[in-house]
C-alpha cells in the first residue's frame, strides 16, 4: 500500500507531498493546476517512461519519492532482496529522478536499480489507469490480457508453459531453416576441410619440426666452415699438438699468469684472490675446449641428409603457406578443422533431432493451448456476467458485455485441437474480443464501435472492479476515469469507487464533484502565480474545505451560497449511501452467521 508520495520539480509542481491512507482518496483542482502531474509522478515512480519535458523550468531535475508498505513474505519483498535493496521496517522507499538532459535514475531501498525493476514491482503493487487506458481497452491484445489476468492460474499456468515452448519452437525453426538452407555451403566447406586435413595428415608434421629442420639445414649447408671455426677456436684455447710451435694458447697464458701471481701472492692476499679467479677461468676454458673438440668431430658433410632436410622443409612450407605461419599453428588449425568437420558431418543427425523436437513441441503446444482456451472460455463467461452486473450499478442497467473467445482455422501449419487445425501465436490459438449490447434485442458489437466515451469509462471501471477481486493488487490509481460522464452515472461511479476502496487503496484524480463526495479524504491541488513562476502544492481538506471545493466544482464560482448548499447535500447523500451499504453488509454477515449457527 502507498503511504506517501513526494514530488519536486515536476511540471507545474514545485514541491508537493501526498500522505495516503487505506480507503478512497480523491485529488481535485482547477484545470492546469497540476492534478495529472500527481498521476504522472506515480507513473514515473512505478517505472514509467522518463520525459525531460516534464522537468519544471528553472529546475535541474525532477524527483519523485514514494514510501510503500510491503508484505515481507511477498514476491515484491523477495525481488527487492534479489536486487540488493532492503526494506525498512516492512517499508520500501523508492525514488526516480529525471534530469533536464533526459537522463533518468531509479532507486529502491537505498540502492540504484534499473527503471525496469520498478515497473516489475509495480505489477504487484499499483494499477495506474489514465485516460489513455480507454484507448488501450479497445485493443484486442489488451482485452485478452485482462481476461487472462482475471482467469488467474487456470490460464496463467498453462499459458506460461505454452509461451516457454513457443519461444523454443521459434529457436528450433530458425536453426532448422539455417541448417537446411545452407546444406550446399556446408558440403563445400566440409570438402575443403577434408582436403586440408588430408594434406596435414599425409605430411605428419611434428610440433616445432620446422624450426628444428631450419637449424639442421643451416648446419649441413655450412659444415666445412663450422668445423674449421670450431678447430681454430679449439687451437686458440688449448694450443696445438705440434712440439715445434711455441704454445700461445689461452690456457697456457692463464697458467703463466697464475704462476706469477702465486709467487707474489704470499706478500699480498689480494693477488692470491685474483689467482683463484684465474683458476676458475682455466676450468671454464678447459670445458669450452673439450666442447669445441667434440663439436668439430661431430660435424659431417652429408649431402644426402642435406637434400632430405631441404625436401622436408619444402613439404612443411606448403602447409605453412595454407594453414598457418608455423607448424604449431598448422597443427592448431588441424585440431579446429577436425572439430568443425565433425559438426558439419553431424548436421544430418542434428536436423533429424531438431525435427523430432519440433514435432514434440507442436504436440505440447496443442495440449497447452487447449487448456488455455478452456480456461479463457470459462473465465469469459464469468467476466461477462460480473461486468454486466457492475455496469447495471453504473447507470447502464440494460447493457450486456460479452467476452468472445474465438479461433481461426489454418489448414497448413496450425495446431491440431479438437479435430481442427488452428492458427496459433505467442498467446495461444484464441482471439479475444469484447462485445457490448447496449439494450436487450440490440446486436452485440465490438466496444470500439458500440460504446461512447462515457460508456468506455464505465466499462473500464467495471472491468477493473471485477478483475481486482481476483488478483488483489493493493492500490488502484485512476486519472479522470469519469471523463465524459455526468449526472446519475457520475454518482454511481463515485459509489462504486467507494465500494472498491473497501478492499483496496483507491486514489482518484477527478473533475466531478459527485465522485469526490464519496471519498474518505480529499486533496486539492492549489496553484499560485508569482510573476512568471507558477507553483502548485497539495493541501488536505477538512470538512469545511471539502464543502468549498465541491461548491467550486459544482458552480465554478467562489462563495456561491447555493453551490455550498448543494455541496453539503451531495456530501450528506454520499455519506448516507455509504452508511446504508455498510449496514446492509453487516446485515448480510449477521444472517450468514445465523445460518452457520443453525446448521
Amino acid at each position: 500500500m502507498l503511504e506517501e508520495i513526494r514530488i519536486r520539480g515536476l511540471g507545474v509542481i514545485e514541491d508537493a507531498g501526498l500522505e495516503l491512507d487505506p480507503g478512497f482518496t480523491v485529488v481535485t483542482g482547477e484545470t492546469g493546476a497540476g492534478k495529472t502531474m500527481v498521476v504522472s509522478g506515480l507513473s514515473l515512480l512505478m517505472g514509467g517512461r522518463a520525459d525531460a519535458g516534464l522537468v519544471r523550468p528553472g529546475t535541474d531535475r525532477a524527483v519523485v519519492e514514494g514510501r510503500i508498505r510491503v508484505d515481507p513474505t511477498s514476491r515484491v519483498a523477495k525481488r527487492v532482496a534479489e536486487a540488493g535493496a532492503e526494506l525498512d521496517d516492512d517499508t520500501l522507499i523508492v525514488m526516480r529522478t529525471v534530469s533536464r538532459d533526459g537522463r533518468s535514475r531509479a532507486y529502491a531501498g537505498g540502492t540504484g536499480v534499473p527503471a525496469g525493476l520498478l515497473a516489475e514491482l509495480a505489477e504487484d503493487l499499483v494499477a495506474i489507469h489514465g485516460q489513455s487506458d480507454q484507448i488501450r481497452l479497445l485493443r484486442p491484445a489488451r482485452q485478452r490480457e485482462i481476461l487472462d489476468r482475471y482467469a488467474g492460474p487456470a490460464v496463467g499456468e498453462p499459458l506460461a508453459a505454452y509461451r516457454e515452448r513457443y519461444a523454443r519452437l521459434g529457436e528450433v525453426d530458425a536453426e532448422l531453416t539455417e541448417l537446411v538452407e545452407r546444406a550446399r555451403e556446408r558440403a563445400q566447406e566440409a570438402d575443403l576441410l577434408r582436403f586440408g586435413l588430408g594434406e596435414v595428415s599425409a605430411a605428419d608434421p611434428q610440433p616445432g619440426e620446422d624450426e628444428a629442420l631450419a637449424a639442421e639445414e643451416a648446419r649441413l649447408a655450412h659444415a666445412d666452415a663450422l668445423r674449421s671455426a670450431a678447430e681454430e677456436a679449439h687451437a686458440a684455447l688449448v694450443g696445438t699438438e705440434d712440439p715445434a710451435v711455441e704454445p700461445v694458447d689461452a690456457f697456457a697464458q692463464v697458467a703463466r699468469a697464475r704462476k706469477v701471481l702465486d709467487a707474489a701472492g704470499v706478500h699480498d692476499p689480494a693477488l692470491a684472490a685474483v689467482s683463484e679467479r684465474l683458476a676458475e677461468a682455466a676450468a671454464i676454458l678447459a670445458d669450452a675446449g673439450a666442447d669445441l673438440a667434440s663439436y668439430a668431430a661431430s660435424v659431417d658433410t652429408d649431402p644426402a641428409r642435406l637434400r632430405a632436410v631441404t625436401e622436408r622443409r619444402a613439404v612443411l612450407a606448403n602447409l605453412t603457406r595454407k594453414y598457418g605461419d608455423t607448424i604449431d599453428e598448422v597443427l592448431a588449425w588441424a585440431r579446429q578443422a577436425a572439430e568443425r568437420l565433425a559438426t558439419l558431418e553431424g548436421s544430418d543427425d542434428r536436423i533429424a533431432a531438431l525435427r523430432a523436437e519440433r514435432e514434440q513441441l507442436v504436440s505440447d503446444l496443442a495440449q497447452l493451448a487447449e487448456k488455455v482456451s478452456a480456461g479463457r472460455v470459462e473465465a469469459a463467461a464469468r467476466l461477462g456476467t460480473e461486468v454486466t452486473a457492475e455496469l447495471a450499478a453504473l447507470a447502464m442497467p440494460h447493457a450486456t458485455l460479452t467476452a468472445a473467445v474465438t479461433q481461426t482455422e489454418q489448414p497448413d501449419g496450425g495446431l491440431a485441437i479438437g479435430g481442427r487445425s488452428l492458427a496459433f501465436g505467442p498467446y495461444g490459438v484464441d482471439d479475444v474480443e469484447w462485445l457490448l449490447s447496449p439494450h436487450p434485442g440490440a446486436p452485440a458489437r465490438p466496444i470500439h464501435r458500440g460504446a461512447s466515451g462515457g460508456e468506455l469509462s464505465r466499462i473500464m471501471l467495471a472491468v477493473e472492479v471485477v478483475v481486482a477481486g481476483s488478483d488483489r493488487i493493493p492500490t488502484f490509481v485512476f486519472d479522470e476515469v469519469d471523463a465524459g460522464v455526468g449526472g446519475r452515472a457520475a454518482v454511481e461511479i463515485g459509489r462504486r469507487l467507494a465500494q472498491l476502496a473497501r478492499t483496496a487503496q483507491v486514489v482518484v484524480v477527478t473533475h466531478l464533484p459527485q465522485v469526490a463526495a464519496f471519498a474518505d479524504r480529499h486533496y486539492v491541488v492549489q496553484k499560485s502565480s508569482d510573476g512568471s513562476v507558477t507553483r502548485s502544492g497539495l493541501v488536505r481538506l477538512d470538512d469545511a474545505g471539502r464543502v468549498e471545493e465541491l461548491a467550486r466544482m459544482l458552480a465554478g464560482l467562489e462563495g456561491s451560497a447555493s453551490a455550498r448548499a448543494h455541496a453539503e447535500e451531495l456530501l450528506a447523500t454520499a455519506a448516507a449511501v455509504r452508511a446504508g451499504e455498510a449496514a446492509a453488509r453487516r446485515g448480510r454477515r449477521t444472517s450468514a452467521r445465523r445460518r452457520r449457527t443453525m446448521a
